[in-house]
């Protein structure tokens, strides 16, 4: 293990989201705690205090202008930065302290700043999967992996929402010093070394804009309102007089997905709904149109990164029973 002293440099700022700080500074504390050597500081682009996004005000070390070299510098995300414009202050912050570090990593909207920054030209990058498609909207070279959990380009890093936030400062803590105290630090926070699934599984049913077109709204309210049917590409086109060639192009034109795409989604969207609620996983296949059980099961794993039953056990319930067995199953090693 290496016995060099890192230092580990947060970007805070007032509205900041308390976890995108705390939950990447516990797994660097923990880290230590195992041998590592990580110096942890936080600054603000004028260095004085900020208000957390939970009410808590956080002094800091000092301002961005006062840090020199720092191996890692984490740009925490926040509320605010979607809701308006990214502050000036908080560019200029990046533009500064990108050339003093060796890894530059943002924690899920934190993305935003380092967009805006210019950082992610050119690059891909993840965000919350909430705000993934407006970071796509707002910063067009960026290219954006919405069901990333992390993602790493040229040593840059960015986080999906929030907790992914711990699940990316623990794969640092892996690429410094190796997987047996990255597990160690795992197994001491209750968590998994390596998440399974994307973060698509997390999201909520998919936010559609509503078609122009009078015939393409039709079809996707058709589809909305009883997914069940067999809505190929050629029934749909026939329900509103089109041809299937023609409503494909409407469906890419307006939506950026092609009709079957978009079928398969509303019956993930619908299944989801009905595993939340603790519905079997074979009725639920028929009930949302997937017609079977191992057909809904592969457009999970491709979609979402688990099983129908996996995704159950982890949203369908916060039982005692079920989060014993899976914080049993990190504790033990089985995982990761």
């Amino acid at each position: 293990m290496s016995t060099t002293e890192r230092s580990i440099v947060f970007l805070v700022f007032d509205g900041m989201k308390m976890l995108d700080l705390s939950g990447p500074a516990e797994v660097f504390a923990e880290a230590n705690r195992g041998g590592a050597h990580y110096r942890l500081s936080y600054v603000s682009p004028s260095g004085a205090p900020v208000q957390t996004s939970v009410g808590l005000h956080l002094p800091v070390s000092g301002s961005v202008a006062d840090t020199q070299a720092a191996d890692t510098v984490v740009v925490c995300g926040g509320d605010v930065l979607v809701s308006r414009a990214v502050p000036t202050d908080l560019i200029t912050a990046v533009h500064l302290l990108h050339p003093r570090t060796r890894r530059l990593v943002s924690i899920c909207t934190g993305s935003f700043i380092l967009a805006a920054a210019g950082v992610l030209s050119g690059r891909r990058a993840t965000t919350h999967w909430q705000h993934a498609q407006l970071l796509s909207r707002t910063y067009r070279d960026v290219e954006v992996l919405p069901d990333a959990l992390f993602v790493e380009d040229d040593g840059v890093f960015t986080s999906a929402g929030v907790s992914a936030g711990i699940d990316l400062a623990l794969a640092l803590v892996e690429q410094d010093h190796g997987p047996e105290l990255a597990r160690g630090v795992a197994r001491g926070l209750v968590m998994f070394m390596q998440r399974p699934g994307g973060q698509s599984q997390f999201s909520a049913p998919l936010e559609r804009r509503r078609p122009q077109t009078p015939a393409l709204r039709a079809v996707v309210d058709q589809v909305a309102a009883d997914p069940a049917l067999e809505h190929t590409t050629s029934s749909l086109a026939a329900s509103v007089g089109v041809s299937p060639r023609h409503l494909t192009r409407m469906f890419v034109t307006e939506m950026d997905v092609t009709p079957a795409r978009f079928v398969e989604q509303v019956r993930l969207d619908h299944a989801k709904g009905l595993l939340d609620a603790g519905h079997a996983v074979a009725r639920t296949a028929q009930a949302v149109g997937f017609g079977s059980s191992e057909t809904m099961r592969r457009v999970f794993v491709a979609r979402l990164g688990v099983s129908p039953s996996e995704y159950r056990d982890r949203f369908g319930s916060t039982g005692s029973g079920r989060a014993g067995r899976v914080s049993g199953s990190v504790v033990s090693g089985s995982v990761g």
